[in-house]
């Protein structure tokens, strides 16, 4: 169903109005949006801290692995979800001029380019929490995109999803980017950030803590 047209503000108050609010596909989507984040976020502390999946797989590597396709296979879960959401719900004219579908076209090429480019830099370990098993890089990476966002891949892919909710000129679509936004931001700032932070700073104090204790035994 296309809304009908009016003035742009009547025609967004319209479209968020007739957003169909209580059919499942809204909430399951949203659910999978919320969970896939808060998972790996749990998963990962207890790793650093229990190291249950290296235990079980028999190396940190094997474990960041493992983890990283199941990260991989929930996040495709998550955009078929949000696309089958976008399928129950109503279209709105507003979004159907064709300046749209080009900033939707140029938001899904620039967030593939931030994510994939992010994982190119990071590698597999590096992109899928590999710090969490001990596997920590040797210094901030800072080159492109690192030097342009703090958080690319997550800014990224937010893109992806504005992308094709504009496609699809969804106002349902373009509210779970919205929330998207606001889970991925929650992640890095109150979880993430903070706790990845205090890794590298355990890290330097030891290496520091090292050489100190080689200095004086030189003295």
């Amino acid at each position: 169903m296309t809304l009908a047209s009016g003035s742009p503000i009547d025609s967004a108050v319209d479209a968020l109005a007739h957003i169909r609010w209580t059919h499942p596909s809204l909430w399951i989507a949203a659910a999978s949006i919320a969970f896939n984040p808060t998972m790996w976020n749990i998963v990962a502390r207890n790793e650093h801290k229990r190291h249950t999946i290296q235990r079980l797989v028999g190396s940190p590597v094997r474990g960041c692995y493992l983890l990283a396709f199941t990260i991989f296979t929930l996040g495709l879960l998550r955009d078929y979800l949000f696309t089958v959401a976008m399928d129950y719900q109503p279209t709105s004219h507003l979004l159907e001029h064709s300046f749209v579908k080009l900033y939707a076209a140029a938001s899904i090429v620039i967030g593939n380019i931030l994510v994939l480019s992010s994982m190119f830099k990071l590698g597999i370990t590096g992109t899928y929490l590999g710090d969490y098993f001990g596997i920590l890089m040797e210094e901030r990476v800072t080159g492109f995109p690192f030097n342009v966002l703090d958080n690319p891949m997550y800014f990224g892919s937010t893109l992806c999803f504005l992308g094709g909710a504009l496609w699809r000129g969804s106002p349902a679509g373009l509210v779970l980017t919205a929330f998207v936004y606001v889970v991925y931001a929650v992640a890095v700032d109150t979880f993430e950030g903070p706790f990845t932070g205090k890794i590298y700073e355990a890290r330097d104090k030891t290496r520091a803590g090292k050489t100190g204790t080689t200095v004086k035994k030189e003295l």
